[in-house]
C-alpha cells in the first residue's frame, strides 16, 4: 500500500466473552477467522493491510471499544480447511476513551446508513472513512 492510497474502514464484531478486545491486546495479534457469512467474507477479502478496524463488542454493552489494524491481507481460513472461508491478521492500535454503544450510533443521523444498524448480525461490515473518524471522536479519541 503506498502512502497516497486511502486506508479503508470496517468494524468487525466479537463477543467479548469469545475474544475480548483485552485478549487481542494480550496476544498482540490474530488471525480474524471463523466468518461463516458471504458477505461478510467478502468483506474480508477487500480489507487491505493498514486497514482499520472498530472493534465491536457484540454482546453486553454492544458498543465499539477499541481500533485495530489489518496487517495481513486475506488468506485461507486456517479454521475452516479445504472450505472457501477467510481471514486476515489484525493488531491491536488503541482502546477508545469511552465505549460508543450502538443507541448513540443509532442516534446519529451519519450513521443511520451504515450496516451495523441496517443488518445488525453482519460480523464484518465496511465504514467510510468519515464514519470511521465520527465514531473515534465520539469515543474520545482522534482517528489513528
Amino acid at each position: 500500500m503506498t502512502t497516497d492510497t486511502p486506508r479503508r474502514a470496517w468494524i468487525v464484531k466479537s463477543e467479548p466473552e469469545v475474544y475480548p478486545w483485552a485478549q487481542l491486546v494480550a496476544d498482540g495479534r490474530t488471525a480474524w477467522s471463523g466468518v461463516r457469512n458471504f458477505q461478510a467474507r467478502n468483506f474480508l477479502r477487500a480489507m487491505g493491510s493498514g486497514d482499520r478496524l472498530l472493534y465491536y463488542h457484540s454482546s453486553g454493552e454492544k458498543a465499539v471499544v477499541a481500533v485495530a489494524q489489518v496487517t495481513r491481507e486475506h488468506y485461507p481460513d486456517p479454521t475452516a480447511p479445504g472450505e472457501d472461508w477467510s481471514a486476515v491478521d489484525v493488531v491491536p492500535l488503541v482502546a477508545l476513551a469511552r465505549p460508543v454503544p450502538l443507541k448513540e450510533i443509532k442516534g446519529r443521523p451519519e450513521l443511520a446508513g451504515i450496516p451495523l444498524v441496517r443488518q445488525s448480525r453482519l460480523s464484518v461490515s465496511p465504514l467510510s472513512w468519515p464514519e470511521y473518524a465520527l465514531i473515534c471522536e465520539m469515543g474520545g479519541i482522534v482517528a489513528p
